[in-house]
């Protein structure tokens, strides 16, 4: 159940709405990466997270379950774009292909909704790294629609 405070926000989805329910809904460890809500509509969303010793593995470069993270937050967000309001859905599968080493000053996520029918959803992603604006990664994913 959406509490009221979420509830009063969903009607105007914009970045600050969105970043609104991040904080309210989602757990303490994907909140952890400190993403960033860039971009929110009916195309889809963008989030970016910092690269920071915290996330970063050996080489110094963005971990995989970091990247992961990002990629299936953003889409859960490009669903909540897609459809104007926070619906809660579940992933049910998730791909995630890594591409060159995650490095710079952020990873962006570009996701977008593929195709939504009454209980499952489609998305995919296209993680980015600033400012060297070079793909890092891609993912697909689908999402069930209770």
């Amino acid at each position: 159940m959406i509490d009221a405070g979420v509830a009063d926000i969903v009607a105007a989805m914009t970045p600050e709405t969105a970043e609104k329910i991040l904080a309210d809904m989602f757990a303490p460890w994907v909140r952890a990466l400190d993403m960033r809500i860039d971009a929110i509509g009916p195309e889809g969303a963008t989030l970016s997270i910092p690269v920071t010793d915290e996330i970063a593995r050996v080489g110094g470069i963005v971990s995989g379950q970091a990247l992961a993270t990002l990629a299936d937050t953003a889409m859960v967000f490009a669903a909540i774009g897609h459809y104007g309001e926070f619906k809660p859905v579940a992933t049910t599968n998730l791909d995630t292909v890594f591409l060159r080493p995650g490095a710079g000053e952020r990873i962006a996520c570009h996701a977008r909704v593929v195709r939504a029918g009454k209980a499952v959803l489609f998305a995919d992603a296209t993680m980015i790294a600033e400012p060297s604006d070079k793909p890092v990664a891609t993912a697909t994913a689908t999402y069930m629609v209770p």
